[in-house]
């Protein structure tokens, strides 16, 4: 199928609203981030009444400070901005050529919200193939403690994986990425576009307005999270394995071969509630991750349309 000028110059806008959206959506909710995959690598239970590292949200959030100070919240933000603007930039662009593709189906639009969900879980799988070494550095970055520092930065975590693991070692975790970011992106952009009709239809606002990106995107990304979340839990722990040393003083070393096996040890060590470990700063997270993500988009394409 080949676009049209106007066409290629729109699907521009789109990556770079991506781009520009995951950017800023990263930089503010880095933090949140951090504490998440804190959570979901701990094997110890996340409780008050336990003698956990971490055992609440407040209480991790300054006990990092404390420890390792206020940088240490946007710890592997490097690799992580590359992550999201790459991610966000692939994703946008994606999913409006899958959208282009599926609207020449004929009568297709009786099935709206499926084709939403279809270009979404496409478009997310794309970016996510894209961009998962960054996510791989990052998650590595974050695991490690400042007291016991195995990598510098991202430069060296790259050298020292390719000359002490192997390549392959910056996929380790896709496939439970794809199970999750498939359905996860195609719940997020159906949902979207689902409680933003629902705003338009009860406010008769014609044009999707800053509130009702905000509104909408919170709400898709709570939604979409909760529901495939144990995914996100595995694809952590699996990106973590052969990295003992740098998790010292974090408590017990999680150790697992392949999906099924870490779901298994996971639930057999920690209980099924274990898959669900760093849900709240996670649900946090993506509601606030969500509405940024889209709003800053539909805002920047906004911009771009008016100075073309």
């Amino acid at each position: 199928m080949g676009f049209s000028q106007e066409s290629s110059e729109s699907n521009s806008n789109h990556a770079i609203a991506g781009a520009v959206s995951g950017f800023v959506t990263r930089f503010l909710c880095q933090p949140l981030d951090v504490i998440k995959i804190r959570f979901q690598l701990q094997v110890e239970p996340i409780s008050r009444h336990h003698v956990s590292k971490y055992r609440s949200v407040p209480q991790a959030f300054f006990l990092i400070y404390k420890e390792e100070g206020i940088s240490a919240l946007w710890k592997g933000h490097v690799p992580a901005q590359f992550l999201s603007i790459v991610y966000g930039m692939a994703q946008f662009y994606s999913y409006k050529v899958f959208m282009k593709l599926l609207q020449e189906i004929p009568k297709i639009e009786k099935w709206n919200h499926s084709m939403h969900f279809i270009a979404g879980a496409s478009a997310g799988s794309v970016a996510t193939i894209v961009s998962f070494p960054f996510d791989t550095i990052r998650t590595r970055l974050v695991a490690q403690s400042n007291n016991c520092l195995v990598y510098t930065g991202m430069l060296h975590s790259c050298s020292l994986i390719l000359r002490n693991e192997s390549p392959k070692v910056f996929f380790s975790g896709l496939l439970p990425t794809l199970l999750q970011i498939a359905p996860h992106s195609g719940l997020q952009f159906a949902f979207y576009e689902f409680f933003k009709d629902v705003y338009k239809r009860y406010t008769s606002d014609a044009d999707t307005t800053f509130s009702n990106s905000m509104l909408s995107g919170s709400s898709a990304g709570l939604l979409a999270k909760t529901i495939v979340y144990p995914f996100d839990l595995v694809r952590k722990r699996l990106q973590i394995q052969g990295f003992e040393h740098g998790r010292e003083g974090f408590g017990k070393f999680f150790q697992c071969n392949g999906l099924l096996d870490c779901v298994k040890v996971t639930v057999k060590e920690e209980g099924v509630q274990g898959l669900f470990k760093g849900l709240v700063p996670s649900q946090i997270k993506a509601a606030a991750t969500s509405a940024l993500h889209f709003t800053v988009y539909e805002q920047v394409l906004l911009l771009l349309k008016l100075l073309r």
